[in-house]
């Protein structure tokens, strides 16, 4: 059976559709998968068992439509974007099977959910929603000391793709590193566009006389940011892509939540999860920023709020 699969854009979507393509190795003996999509959802899925080919997708329509053309046939053909580009590429691919995700089809369920409907509903099967699972570099994996301490360590991850009122502020980031450095080493994780925020944490930490810290952001491979949020002791973070590769490793995890919705991205299936939220009125309003200006939603949010939960994993 030769599968080809369109992963969803972003790192945290693509964790999340892990269990809906794990159903869909179940279902099929064997299947050969070749995986398209945004270099990030490749480089955290690429190392899967199944998977033999893979294609980082371009913008351009005409990319697009020569890649369909010269992928070759499959059996099914299954899209995890509803974007028009992706409709484009659907009906232009060889396949005998061609199905879509269509974010309109499925309300009121956790994000996890709805990519795991699209699979049940295309097949007609009737599958839960099992771990997620990205199947990295298991060698790199390995419980590792990245620190020369003998202290537990402590990630944070600042950032957020979808935009800066997901962010959580510097300052309370810092405040919460600091408060934990006697017990924790600090990893600052994130990707290249996070590496400002990165940067005022650090300069913040440094004023503090904390020094038992690296800051990592923008300086790891898709593998090593994998790699380092598997040997976390604790992690602390926003909505965002990295959350969803702490939850593969059940790695304890406070994520801080202003504008999204929690009950559709939070972590899944991690029992060592707490959400960090105000519920205020205005939430969830799903902007990029706010469109009140006052982003209380995250500026209420205090360090005291987030130190209070860690105290409840007993670490």
């Amino acid at each position: 059976m030769k599968i080809f699969i369109e992963l969803p854009s972003w790192l945290g979507d693509t964790v999340m559709a892990t269990p809906a393509l794990e159903n869909l190795v179940k279902k099929y003996e064997n299947p050969e998968i070749t995986l398209m999509g945004s270099y990030i959802a490749i480089e955290s899925l690429k190392h899967h068992p199944a998977v033999n080919q893979t294609y980082i997708s371009d913008k351009g329509y005409l990319s697009i439509l020569k890649l369909a053309k010269n992928v070759g046939k499959f059996d099914i053909f299954f899209s995890f974007r509803s974007s028009f580009r992706s409709k484009v590429f659907k009906l232009f691919i060889n396949s005998k099977k061609k199905y879509q995700y269509s974010k309109d089809n499925f309300q009121n369920l956790h994000q996890v959910e709805k990519y795991n409907e699209f699979i049940n509903e295309s097949l007609n099967t009737k599958f839960s929603a099992g771990h997620l699972n990205i199947h990295s570099d298991l060698v790199s994996l390995k419980k590792t000391n990245f620190n020369s301490s003998q202290k537990l360590t402590l990630g944070i991850n600042p950032g957020a793709s979808y935009g800066k009122a997901k962010c959580w502020y510097p300052e309370e980031f810092a405040a919460v590193a600091a408060k934990l450095s006697s017990k924790f080493d600090i990893n600052i994780l994130g990707g290249p566009n996070d590496k400002n925020i990165a940067m005022d944490i650090e300069t913040l930490l440094i004023k503090k006389g904390i020094t038992n810290f690296k800051n990592l952001a923008g300086t790891t491979s898709i593998n090593e940011l994998i790699k380092h949020i598997s040997n976390l002791d604790l992690f602390i973070t926003g909505d965002s892509g990295p959350m969803h590769i702490a939850a593969c490793y059940q790695i304890p995890t406070i994520s801080i939540f202003g504008p999204t919705r929690d009950n559709e991205t939070s972590q899944w299936m991690n029992a060592k999860s707490i959400v960090v939220k105000k519920s205020l009125d205005c939430q969830p309003c799903m902007k990029r920023t706010c469109p009140l200006i006052h982003h209380n939603c995250m500026k209420l949010i205090k360090a005291k709020d987030v130190l209070k939960e860690v105290e409840s994993f007993n670490l």
